[in-house]
């Protein structure tokens, strides 16, 4: 019999909440959708090589899961496949099947969070499926937490800035008043078993759609002077205004205390506007050196942060999709960067 905890016994908190250190290490995004793409082993020897320790990687892929057994060295985010949520969510067994076939089974692999769906919202044709959502979350906990996994693996969801209903200026953040049903109880969650919550921020997507009020400079993060100034703080780049503005939205719904994780970012090298090698070297490199130093709201907290892509991904689409990797197929890098 697997003993699940109630997550909100007190009791069974005070024997879960372990101390989840983070940093601002930078990590990416490893995602599979390309026919030429290098074997996994050989993926794995590429982020050992360019001291990439923390990966993010959209579902429970076994071959890509065997390649990483015993490489202690790289934590490692996996996805619950939106598909695969409102099953989970229905019935604890199907979460604890989820979790001992695709965490529990590989138990030399560094799990570091449960991403439970990728940019699911009540508003962009999630509606289906984002009801479900929390109690996915919850069902996965209760998993993790029957396999004695809990102090080590966290749970969480990856959301995008397009949860926001306000965003300028920063502290004005607040989400969409109409997804507040799902978007509360979510909060509600990471606040009581102290995780992150994992976020997709893309300072390129809201340049191109606003080039008249948001300057390259600004997204690229060269800008030289303050370019918003909100109260008693000063933004010098997009980023932390996005970050923040996310941050003064969770502490309108209690969850002040709720780390942010940028679980995706960056920058397109080809296939749209202000897509150059020089420009996504430029935000990569400077994205890189930014988040150690926090944001104007939360400084001095380094932002563990991700860069998507790894690896340019040529069957993705539209045809900009293809060319976030910081590596091409081939393995060569596309620029210099150091992690």
């Amino acid at each position: 019999m697997i003993l699940v905890c109630n997550l909100y016994d007190e009791c069974c908190l005070k024997n879960l909440i372990a101390n989840h250190n983070r940093n601002a290490q930078i990590g990416a995004c490893y995602g599979t959708l390309g026919d030429n793409l290098p074997p996994p082993t050989e993926v794995i020897d590429l982020l050992n090589k360019n001291n990439i320790k923390r990966i993010r990687l959209y579902n429970p892929n076994p071959s890509v899961l065997q390649a990483l057994e015993g490489q202690q060295n790289i934590s490692v985010i996996v996805g619950v496949p939106n598909e695969d949520i409102i099953s989970i969510a229905n019935d604890l067994t199907v979460a604890q099947s989820w979790v001992q076939n695709n965490v529990v089974k590989y138990g030399n692999v560094n799990f570091r969070y449960i991403a439970v769906g990728n940019e699911i919202s009540p508003l962009n044709g999630g509606s289906g499926i984002a009801p479900s959502v929390p109690r996915a979350m919850i069902n996965i906990y209760k998993a993790i937490y029957g396999a004695g996994l809990e102090r080590k693996v966290k749970v969480s969801t990856a959301l995008s800035v397009e949860i926001l209903g306000n965003s300028y200026p920063p502290s004005s953040g607040v989400f969409k008043s109409e997804i507040h049903t799902f978007i509360a109880p979510i909060v509600a969650i990471l606040a009581k078993t102290r995780s992150p919550l994992l976020l997709n921020v893309y300072p390129y997507f809201a340049y191109v759609s606003n080039p008249n009020d948001i300057s390259l400079d600004y997204a690229l993060f060269t800008s030289s002077s303050t370019v918003v100034r909100d109260g008693q703080f000063d933004y010098h780049n997009l980023f932390d205004a996005m970050v923040d503005a996310v941050h003064a939205a969770l502490e309108k719904v209690g969850g002040a205390d709720v780390e942010v994780v940028v679980s995706e970012t960056g920058w397109p090298s080809a296939g749209g506007t202000a897509t150059t090698i020089g420009n996504a070297k430029t935000y990569n490199s400077n994205l890189i050196k930014n988040v150690q130093k926090g944001t104007p709201r939360r400084p001095g907290k380094p932002i563990e942060t991700y860069i998507f892509d790894l690896i340019d991904e040529n069957q993705k689409s539209p045809e900009l999709e293809k060319y976030w990797g910081v590596f091409l197929p081939n393995k060569q890098p596309k620029y210099p960067l150091t992690f």
